[in-house]
């Protein structure tokens, strides 16, 4: 392993292609640098400079003595800092999931403000779907839960408080044939056309999706942003979040319509397990209990 200073003394040879030039950059003697350039060869055992021509120069070997040499030491300075990020409570990485319910721009600022704390905490934040968001929690995919739909299961340790409570609302594209039927609108009617739905991504054999009727022909879509735009173009029907779509309303390129069998709201979680609590964490629990954050999260901003 080379030391700074041997490092150094091979960035300044290799940069400035001369023996008294790289030790009046080092600040040494141009005979200490010989030494230790000569020292460094013997105990590599191997030639590591080419003398040969006027301009001194590194060979392949010192070339690739240098390079490796200087990843290694920007790679023990990261581990260094790691290591005080630690010991000093901080998490080296936090795994957020959100459920697919939840608009991710509505967690840009919190992100933002969580950078300027400049903790070294690497962040990944990734989404799933109905029981795939506690799951992600109870096979420890996840550090931090946000959004997650039904009741807390039971997974050891678990901790939790309400985000907020999400409404729905039945729509259909304006050309839709449903957009102009009187209401509400019974099972079998719905039943007629094609639901769009974002399955769940639990791993469990219990996966499920929301809001469809038995016997429904599916539409499978990646997100919530997907849902509501095959919807909005009359592709299928189905229900959405409120308050993401309340705009498309006004406007007239969404139809709602009440239903013979409603919609419960759900209620929406914040969920983490207690014994990987860390600075990082912390901050993120007792951000996300801000109720304007909260209010957030839930409305989401409007689609258009």
């Amino acid at each position: 392993m080379l030391t700074h200073e041997e490092l150094a003394m091979l960035q300044a040879i290799r940069a400035s292609g001369s023996l008294s030039k790289a030790a009046a950059q080092l600040g040494k003697a141009p005979s200490t640098i010989s030494h230790a350039a000569r020292q460094l060869e013997t105990r590599c055992d191997a030639l590591l400079f080419d003398r040969r021509r006027y301009r001194l120069a590194l060979t392949p070997a010192g070339k690739l003595l240098a390079e490796e040499a200087e990843r290694l030491l920007s790679d023990m300075g990261r581990l260094n800092t790691r290591v005080r990020q630690i010991a000093s409570g901080w998490e080296d990485r936090l795994h957020i999931v959100t459920d697919e319910l939840l608009e991710f721009q509505t967690l840009v600022p919190l992100i933002a403000d969580f950078d300027k704390l400049k903790s070294g905490v690497g962040l990944r934040i990734t989404h799933e779907v109905l029981g795939g968001t506690w799951g992600a929690l109870m096979e420890t995919r996840a550090d931090l839960v946000i959004g997650a739909t039904n009741e807390p299961p039971a997974i050891p340790r678990l901790q939790w408080f309400e985000l907020g409570v999400m409404d729905w609302v039945f729509a259909v594209g304006s050309r839709h044939p449903l957009a102009s039927v009187a209401e509400p609108l019974e099972r079998e009617r719905i039943l007629e056309y094609r639901a769009a739905v974002v399955a769940d991504t639990s791993r469990m054999s219990s996966a499920r999706t929301y809001g469809v009727q038995g016997g429904q022909e599916q539409l499978a879509v990646p997100s919530m942003a997907a849902k509501i735009a095959v919807q909005r173009a009359g592709l299928a029907v189905g229900w959405l979040p409120r308050h993401r779509v309340s705009s498309l309303i006004s406007s007239g390129e969404l139809v709602e319509k009440k239903t013979a069998d409603p919609r419960e709201p759900n209620t929406l979680y914040v969920g983490w397990r207690g014994e990987h609590v860390g600075k990082a964490l912390d901050w993120w629990v007792e951000r996300l209990r801000e109720p304007r954050l909260r209010k957030r999260l839930v409305d989401g901003w409007d689609v258009r």
